[in-house]
């Protein structure tokens, strides 16, 4: 391979050579989205990745995403192209911690957010996304008790819109509480026009301050068909990129230039060129862990089909 080529280009020759796709996280850097062969939040990738009939899968985001991918496309070779891209959130439980947690609420069923390891869905019995907590949770009629987890807030969230009582465990994403009811204020007083919208992993009192609470595809969704054309984005300030690059005739303007997470930061374009070159760092999950958390997923696409 020549060198001297632009690194684009050998990622580019690359895919070709491993029949491989790029799936890249809406917070990653703006010159890792542009390389992107699909861009999107991570349940979306991982059900792409599924889809594609490339034999390689390029993750760049988290640990847990690519864990996902490869339980989803056990037959592909799943990348991750920095090892310890990793989410402090999932990282709040552990499988033995949920195990220890069911033994103190016997017969609850355990809702779990997307955001966590493949050890921890195993141990689930529902998964869910930003965007369909609520439709899950209110699929659960039947269901004495529930216990979510690790995202309190976006939990908190779900049982507001459900007006069902769940038991929460005590994790939250640490960039999403970040962002604070003075910088929603502050925003509004600098672009009085502009819409809100936030991410329900956000805080109560943020969420209120919004004019539309929705996961990161919500928002790519919401930006395109809304009449407005300037918006305040309370998330991680990578979506921004997106953003613009979808909507050329509107503006978005951050909540907080403090919503930042360094681990989607660490994948690079070199990280991805490198990571094709050596097939590193290849995710797996096992047979046994897979079995099992795959039933979590399959449970959450089956309710909100």
């Amino acid at each position: 391979m020549n060198t001297d080529e632009p690194i684009e280009a050998r990622i580019e020759a690359l895919k070709k050579t491993r029949n491989a796709v790029v799936l890249v996280h809406n917070y990653q850097l703006p010159e890792v989205q542009d390389i992107a062969d699909f861009t999107g939040d991570s349940l979306q990738l991982s059900q792409q990745a599924a889809k594609t009939d490339a034999d390689v899968i390029v993750f760049c985001g988290v640990r847990f995403m690519a864990e996902t991918a490869a339980m989803l496309s056990p037959d592909k070779t799943v990348l991750m192209p920095d090892e310890h891209a990793g989410c402090p959130m999932a990282d709040m439980i552990s499988a033995e911690q949920l195990r220890q947690f069911k033994q103190a609420h016997p017969g609850a069923l355990v809702v779990c957010y997307v955001n966590s390891s493949a050890e921890v869905k195993a141990e689930s019995d529902y998964c869910c996304t930003s965007s369909n907590a609520t439709a899950v949770v209110n699929s659960l009629k039947d269901a004495e008790e529930i216990i979510f987890v690790p995202d309190k807030y976006l939990g908190q969230y779900a049982s507001l819109q459900t007006r069902r009582e769940m038991i929460l465990w005590n994790g939250y994403c640490h960039v999403h509480v970040r962002i604070g009811e003075s910088d929603i204020v502050r925003a509004r007083a600098e672009h009085p026009d502009a819409l809100v919208m936030v991410h329900p992993e956000c805080t109560e009192p943020v969420r209120e301050l919004a004019d539309a609470v929705l996961s990161t595809g919500g928002m790519c969704d919401y930006a395109k068909q809304s009449d407005s054309d300037e918006f305040i984005v309370g998330t991680e300030i990578g979506i921004l990129h997106r953003l613009r690059k979808e909507n050329p005739g509107k503006r978005f303007y951050p909540a907080s230039e403090a919503a930042v997470c360094p681990n989607m930061k660490l994948t690079t374009v070199e990280k991805i060129l490198w990571s094709l070159e050596s097939m590193q760092y290849q995710i797996k999950v096992s047979d046994e862990i897979r079995s099992r958390a795959i039933r979590a997923i399959e449970n959450m696409i089956n309710t909100t089909a």
